[in-house]
């Protein structure tokens, strides 16, 4: 039986990742900040599928817990088939109105931990000849929304050059674009989202199943729902001009 390691695992797109993997006969290693919350996810997922489980309390913001799954991953006498590096907030507030070590520790979730526990994970599959990494990044990368965007960005490349890295191990890198999704996320950064569109909402069960079958594939990219893969063609092709202008409006300042 295969492991798979979750980061983010207790709710929205982690928490789909961990019960479809689960489904799928995947032992999987939990990773979250919330202890609670993370035996109440393994609880379950060893109740209705049978399948093992094992938790990591880390915040990936810490250097030295992230350092922690790393060695977790790297671990040979344990290996781990399949990484999903979901784990990710977002900030409320613009850039300059936010505290640096505010921005840092954002960066170092959805940026640093990406890279620091890819490396670790390929590593490892790529002595062992198999293996896939899954790096949760976004069609946010696209456009010019601030370190957001521009972390998530990073996400997307990094990932295809990882790819080309490990082209012909047996191990591949998946990066996935979500768009809108219902999760926790934009309620725990108090963002209120009542004005976006119904049809641009995903929905992370769905979306998670058709990564998956994307990673089966070996595809380097994934974007979930047509109406993202559209609006990713058309971002790739307009004029960063134009992008950079809508950024501005977005972010002129508001009496």
């Amino acid at each position: 039986m295969s492991t798979a390691l979750v980061t983010g695992a207790t709710s929205g797109i982690g928490l789909s990742f961990a019960h479809q993997l689960a489904e799928r006969g995947h032992d999987v290693i939990l990773v979250a900040r919330d202890r609670v919350r993370l035996e109440n996810v393994s609880d379950e997922l060893r109740a209705k599928y049978d399948v093992s489980t094992e938790i990591l309390v880390a915040d990936l913001s810490d250097r030295a817990e992230t350092g922690k799954v790393a060695e977790r991953l790297a671990d040979r006498a344990r290996p781990v088939d399949l990484l999903v590096n979901n784990a990710g907030y977002a900030l409320k507030k613009r850039f300059l109105d936010n505290d640096i070590s505010e921005e840092e520790g954002v960066f170092d979730v959805l940026g640093r931990a990406v890279l620091v526990l890819s490396h670790a994970a390929a590593g490892a599959m790529r002595q062992r000849g198999h293996g896939a990494i899954v790096n949760v990044s976004s069609v946010a990368g696209y456009i010019t929304s601030g370190p957001y965007s521009a972390v998530k960005s990073f996400v997307t490349t990094f990932t295809e050059g990882l790819s080309a890295e490990l082209a012909g191990s047996g191990v591949t890198a998946t990066a996935l674009l979500p768009g809108f999704t219902r999760t926790e996320f934009h309620q725990r950064a108090k963002i209120n989202m009542s004005a976006m569109p119904r049809f641009m909402w995903l929905d992370s069960d769905r979306l998670v199943r058709d990564c998956l079958d994307d990673v089966a594939k070996g595809k380097v990219i994934s974007v979930p729902g047509p109406q993202y893969k559209a609006i990713v063609a058309a971002l790739r092709l307009l004029p960063r001009s134009l992008v950079r202008s809508r950024a501005r409006t977005v972010h002129r300042p508001r009496n």
